[in-house]
């Protein structure tokens, strides 16, 4: 992992958007596929521990910066504490809950440092604001919002048929106007959101469906191929592998 502070500020909206992009696939990362590494990193043993994300989309369990102030916000001090004496996944929420306060402070420190005016914050929130929150991804709120739509019965049914084997394995398809699909039908799939980097449905993309928590995620995040995936009778995403009973 890399660690200390970013080698670059960005100063423009579109730049200060990647920088919250990269910090927020890190730490989604940490909070979903790579759970259990971050559950272990996070030993209540050790000193005030925090969670960072790099704009390089990777994540870190360290302490806090020495420095007074810092040259960034911090995140939240003291993580770890929490771990056990809280059910999992209800820390884990409060991780990302968090996470998402950090993220906002980063990029607006960013805007107040670099002059951003009322349109540019309003145009760097509107776009942060665009994605699902990191509690959202990792609690699956996101998804649930999703279903909740009228046209989730559609897409439903259209996953079952998604594979000739057992449906699991594919992306949502989408078919053109030939095939009995319209536009709407495509704006519907791209609701559908990576359980794992929280990035939305593209067409031109793999997909696999998780059979335990019911999440599609992109193959390249779980590290799934079309050929693989062709052997897998029941598909079990990374955070539904590793769980397993807390002591």
């Amino acid at each position: 992992m890399e660690g200390g502070a970013p080698q670059y500020n960005p100063r423009t909206v579109e730049e200060v958007f990647k920088d919250f992009t990269g910090r927020r696939a890190g730490m989604i990362k940490a909070l979903t596929t790579d759970v259990e590494d971050f559950y272990q990193q996070c030993d209540p043993e050790k000193e005030n521990l925090c969670l960072y994300g790099y704009p390089s989309e990777q994540w870190e369990v360290n302490l806090p910066a020495e420095e007074v102030p810092p040259e960034l916000p911090e995140p939240a001090l003291g993580i770890n504490f929490a771990r056990d004496g809280m059910q999992e996944k209800e820390w884990l929420a409060l991780v990302a809950v968090h996470s998402d306060a950090w993220l906002l402070s980063v990029s607006f420190y960013f805007g107040a440092r670099f002059g951003f005016d009322r349109a540019d914050r309003k145009l760097l929130f509107n776009m942060m604001n665009d994605l699902p929150t990191i509690y959202e991804v990792v609690t699956g709120v996101a998804k649930k919002k999703v279903k909740d739509k009228s046209t989730v019965s559609n897409h439903s049914s259209n996953k079952s048929k998604s594979n000739s084997k057992a449906g699991k394995y594919s992306k949502p398809q989408v078919k053109d106007e030939d095939d009995g699909f319209d536009e709407e039908e495509e704006d519907e799939h791209g609701d559908t959101l990576c359980g794992a980097c929280g990035e939305n449905y593209a067409s031109d993309e793999f997909w696999i469906f998780c059979d335990m928590c019911e999440r599609w995620f992109h193959g390249n995040c779980v590290k799934i191929t079309p050929a693989k995936a062709e052997h897998i009778k029941q598909y079990k995403c990374p955070s539904c592998s590793n769980k397993r009973i807390r002591p």
